[in-house]
C-alpha cells in the first residue's frame, strides 16, 4: 500500500509527538518536608534500593528513614564525625566512614548496632562506597590523597591505594571499574578494583573543582558536577573524553542519574537543582530549574518512586548559624 508525503508525516509526527510530550512534561515539585532529629553538620545521603531505607549522615549521627512510610526508624549514633554511608545487603551490614575518628563504622542493617570500629591509616575518610565486583568497601580520604580498602567480610582495612591528589564523590560500574574525582586536580580517577590501583587519570577542563559523580552504566558516560566553573560535564567512559560541559547552579555537591526517565539532577547549595534530559548519551536540555533551599547541595535519588531527598538545616538570617532543630530532608516529587 502506498502511502503519501503528507500522510506519512502525519503518522511520523503522531507516532513521536507522545515523546517529546513526555518529556517536555517531566518535571520535580516540592511534596513534604521530613524532620530529622538531632543537631550538627550533614554530608552524605544515601538510599538502600532493595530495603526502601535512606540514611543521612549528621554529625556525629546518621538519621534513617523508611522510604515506605518516610519516617525515621532509628539513628546510629555516638561516631566522631561522619561523612558517607555504604550498604552490603548479602551481609546485612552497613559502613559509615567517620572522619574524625579516621575510621570505618560497620553496623547491622536490621538493628542499626555498631558492629565494629575499623581503624583506617590516613586521615579524613570521607565519600565511600561498596564495589559488588570485587565486593570490597572504598573509603576516601581527602586530607591524605587515598583510598582505604576495607574487607567488609574480615571487617578489616585491607590495602591503601595512593589516589594522587584529593578524591571526592565515587561511582562503581559493577564490572571491576571504580571513578572517582579528583577536586583538587580537576580530574578524573580510573581504578582497577581488582588490582587496586589506579590504571588512568583524566583532565576534565573546563571542569574546575569536582565533586559529585553519577554514571549511566549502559550508554558508557559519566556526569561530574564542577564548582569552579558552575558546571557539569559529560564524560565518554571509553575515552576519557568531555562531551559536552552545561551550566548549573553554584555551590554544587551531589548529582544523580535516573535510567528509566533519562535525567540528570545536580543539587547546587544556592538553593536551586538543575535538572537535565539526555536527549542522547551526547545531548542535553535543561528542563528545569528546581527552587530547593540555601545550602541544599547534597541528595539522593530513589530509583523506584523517582523522588528526591535533600538534606538541609534552616540557618539564622544572613547567618551562617544553623537554627537549632531544624534539620529535614526537602522531598520533591516527579510529574509526568
Amino acid at each position: 500500500m502506498k502511502i503519501s508525503n503528507c500522510k506519512l508525516f502525519t503518522l511520523l509526527l503522531f507516532t513521536i509527538f507522545p515523546f517529546f510530550a513526555s518529556a517536555q512534561n517531566l518535571s520535580y515539585v516540592a511534596e513534604k518536608t521530613i524532620p530529622l532529629p538531632g543537631n550538627g553538620g550533614y554530608d552524605y545521603v544515601y538510599i538502600d534500593q532493595i530495603n526502601q531505607v535512606l540514611y543521612a549522615s549528621h554529625g556525629t549521627a546518621v538519621n534513617v528513614v523508611d522510604l515506605k512510610t518516610e519516617k525515621v526508624i532509628g539513628t546510629i549514633a555516638d561516631m566522631k564525625g561522619v561523612h558517607g554511608i555504604a550498604i552490603v545487603n548479602e551481609l546485612n551490614l552497613g559502613f559509615i566512614s567517620d572522619g574524625k575518628a579516621n575510621a570505618v563504622i560497620a553496623f547491622d542493617i536490621k538493628t542499626l548496632k555498631v558492629v565494629k570500629e575499623i581503624p583506617v591509616t590516613g586521615n579524613g575518610a570521607d565519600g565511600i562506597i561498596y564495589d559488588p565486583y570485587s565486593k570490597k568497601i572504598f573509603a576516601f580520604e581527602g586530607h591524605s590523597s587515598a583510598c582505604v580498602v576495607v574487607d567488609p567480610k574480615e571487617l578489616k582495612q585491607v590495602a591503601t591505594i595512593d589516589m594522587g591528589g584529593a578524591p571526592e564523590f565515587a561511582v562503581a560500574d559493577s564490572k571491576g571499574i571504580i571513578y572517582n574525582n579528583l577536586e583538587d586536580k580537576s580530574s578524573l580517577n580510573v581504578i582497577d578494583s581488582k588490582t587496586l590501583k589506579v590504571i588512568k587519570n583524566y583532565p576534565l577542563s573546563p571542569c574546575g573543582g569536582p565533586t559529585g559523580l553519577a554514571l549511566d552504566k549502559q550508554n558508557k558516560r559519566l556526569f561530574t558536577v564542577c564548582r569552579e566553573n558552575k558546571g557539569m560535564s559529560v564524560i565518554d567512559t571509553q575515552t576519557g573524553k568531555i562531551v559536552q560541559t552545561l551550566p548549573i547552579g553554584a555551590g554544587v555537591d551531589a548529582v544523580v542519574y535516573d535510567a528509566k526517565n533519562k535525567l540528570i539532577i545536580a543539587s547546587n547549595g544556592d538553593g536551586t537543582a538543575t535538572v537535565f534530559k539526555q536527549d542522547t548519551p551526547d545531548a542535553y536540555t535543561l528542563i528545569q530549574t528546581i527552587t530547593t533551599q540555601n545550602r541544599a547541595k547534597t541528595m539522593a535519588i530513589d530509583l523506584l518512586t523517582h523522588k528526591l531527598y535533600l538534606p538541609v538545616v534552616d540557618f539564622q538570617p544572613g547567618t551562617k548559624t544553623p537554627v537549632l532543630d531544624s534539620f529535614k530532608l526537602l522531598v520533591y516529587s516527579l510529574n509526568k
